[in-house]
């Protein structure tokens, strides 16, 4: 009785042991958790997530790498995604993250692309741009499904059927009336226009033989330079334009040398120049102090009196010089032994 009360609690242990490792595996394999550690994980945020659901896959250039672990409300509105993807695989260069409907049974995927890749719409581009941030976080965006695509082409078909019934509207009879006069209208300027060609054309043609005439003229001139050239090639070949190339260097070889004989007489000459201006700053000083009365030629320049006596003593002096020729013997006695 013992022995079979412990058989029946084994056997009841080990199936609730049994139904627990099974329910847990089972609920790991739902929830698809990584307990290999096989898995690493991405975060992406954008405005709208349109029909994208937990569970929906991954996709990297057309291949299911990973799927969406959650979807959560971030800060200011943004919807945060957490990404599981496999290791080992390798990003674009500029990833970003579009949304968008893998068939027509409400299935969405998310799809990681590079952002060069991007279709050319201009929201879709302003929305991507509006969702990058710093750091690891990946820009994401919503691509229109085909509901909305629907929804955008029955708008187009009635904006296209309001515009018909406007032009049916505008193009009634009176409309016919002025579309058939306007085709006369055009009727009547293309016969003036014809006669105004065929007015136009004689001043063509001689349009034309002024043309002639002008190449005839530039034909002539042409052959005078030609002429001219064979000249040139003749004075060439007889050494004559030699000779003006070497007479040319002469000259500029003996141009050179009265340049360089000017040169030095313009040094010459700002030397005189200098002992000029030191004799004027000398001859300067010496006035300076003739004028001022300094010296004995200052003296004799700025002493009145000294002149007075001077020209008293020349009177004398000419005096005594009339007197020693009227009366020599009274100055000079001269005695005879």
């Amino acid at each position: 009785m013992t022995t079979s009360r412990r058989v029946s609690d084994f056997v009841v242990g080990a199936t609730v042991l049994v139904v627990t490792i099974v329910l847990i595996g089972t609920v790991l394999w739902l929830k698809q958790a990584d307990l290999s550690g096989k898995t690493r994980h991405l975060v992406a945020r954008t405005r709208d997530v349109g029909g994208v659901a937990l569970g929906n896959p991954v996709v990297i250039r057309g291949v299911r790498s990973g799927q969406i672990e959650s979807i959560a409300l971030g800060e200011r509105g943004w919807v945060v995604l957490r990404l599981g993807m496999e290791r080992g695989i390798d990003l674009p260069a500029d990833p970003v993250v579009l949304l968008t409907a893998s068939s027509l049974f409400g299935e969405w995927q998310a799809t990681i692309t590079d952002a060069a890749g991007v279709p050319a719409d201009r929201e879709l581009r302003a929305a991507i741009a509006e969702a990058r941030t710093t750091g690891d976080t990946l820009a994401g965006a919503v691509l229109p499904d085909i509901a909305q695509l629907t929804s955008v082409a029955g708008r187009i078909a009635g904006d296209v059927a309001k515009v018909a019934d406007r032009v049916q509207v505008a193009f009634d009879d009176q409309a016919a009336r002025e579309l058939r006069e306007s085709i006369r209208n055009f009727a009547t300027l293309s016969g003036e226009l014809a006669i105004t060609v065929q007015q136009q054309s004689k001043n063509l043609d001689r349009i034309s033989g002024d043309v002639q005439r002008g190449l005839t003229t530039v034909n002539a001139a042409a052959a005078n330079l030609n002429a001219f050239s064979s000249r040139i090639d003749s004075a060439t070949s007889r050494g004559e334009l030699q000779q003006i190339v070497a007479n040319s260097q002469s000259a500029a070889r003996e141009l050179l040398a009265a340049t360089s004989r000017l040169r030095a007489v313009a040094e010459g000459l700002d030397r005189t120049e200098g002992r000029l201006a030191s004799a004027t700053a000398r001859a300067d000083s010496v006035l300076a102090k003739v004028n001022g009365g300094r010296g004995t030629l200052g003296l004799l320049v700025n002493d009145p009196a000294l002149y007075q006596q001077s020209d008293s003593l020349l009177r004398e002096l000419r005096a005594l010089v009339n007197d020693v020729r009227r009366n020599p013997k009274r100055y000079i006695n001269v005695r005879m032994f």
